[in-house]
């Protein structure tokens, strides 16, 4: 079953962004412009997790956060507040509500994304979206099949694991040794030179006819998936 998300939002161009990047992560998503319709819609099919803004007209996020959690059925769903208001004592003031997490407009996509999928992770860890779409790279977790523009590309399970986890934090750069632990694990004890290795094997399988490489060397600290790669159409 298909992770389901209710943004609940004001603002008209930012619930379009929001829903054009978590339909490309595989997410079903819903959303309200009203507090107190967005409360309707959860009593009628609750979500697996809620963006929900602070300043809603019908019903403010802020008491629409408190009725989510004094709810039997949904004192459990996971809540990122998304907010103009950054003071120390509003995000004191939301996460005392019961959000469970906390972003300040403007934000980064792939940064809420990130929180996103690391929330669901925590809270239901059946349901973290199968499938992974970054430009015109799609990684399937119930497959182990990867497409690059519709051809499929066969990698080993290191170059796989490795794949995914940089597609997961589109934009974060990650050590050698960060890699090496998200990987292949902290009990393991290999040369750090060998991610080079196995992130030259995955460039090489990507990478067919001169298309752009996803994979960017940060010199002196490590790898990342390039997120204006994974923002392209």
């Amino acid at each position: 079953m298909s992770t389901r998300i209710l943004i609940v939002e004001d603002e008209e161009a930012l619930t379009l962004l929001l829903r054009y990047n978590l339909e490309a992560e595989g997410f079903v998503v819903d959303s309200a412009a009203r507090g107190d319709e967005a409360d309707l819609r959860m009593q009628e099919q609750t979500p697996d997790l809620v963006l929900l803004d602070w300043m809603l007209p019908g019903l403010s996020g802020i008491e629409l956060c408190r009725r989510i959690r004094a709810r039997r059925e949904t004192e459990r769903l996971p809540v990122i507040m998304l907010t103009a208001r950054g003071e120390e004592s509003d995000r004191i003031r939301g996460l005392g509500t019961g959000a469970d997490d906390y972003i300040v407009k403007p934000f980064s996509v792939p940064e809420l994304l990130a929180r996103v999928r690391a929330l669901l992770r925590r809270a239901k860890p059946a349901h973290v979206a199968n499938l992974l779409v970054a430009g015109d790279i799609e990684l399937d977790r119930l497959s182990h099949r990867i497409r690059r523009e519709g051809r499929e590309i066969h990698l080993g399970p290191t170059e796989f694991k490795l794949l995914e986890f940089l597609m997961q934090s589109p934009g974060r750069v990650f050590s050698r040794e960060q890699l090496l632990d998200g990987v292949w694990g902290h009990d393991v004890y290999i040369d750090e030179r060998t991610v080079d290795v196995h992130v030259g094997r995955l460039r090489k399988a990507l990478n067919r006819a001169r298309q752009s490489d996803p994979i960017r060397t940060v010199r002196g600290s490590g790898y990342s998936f390039d997120e204006m790669f994974a923002a392209a159409e």
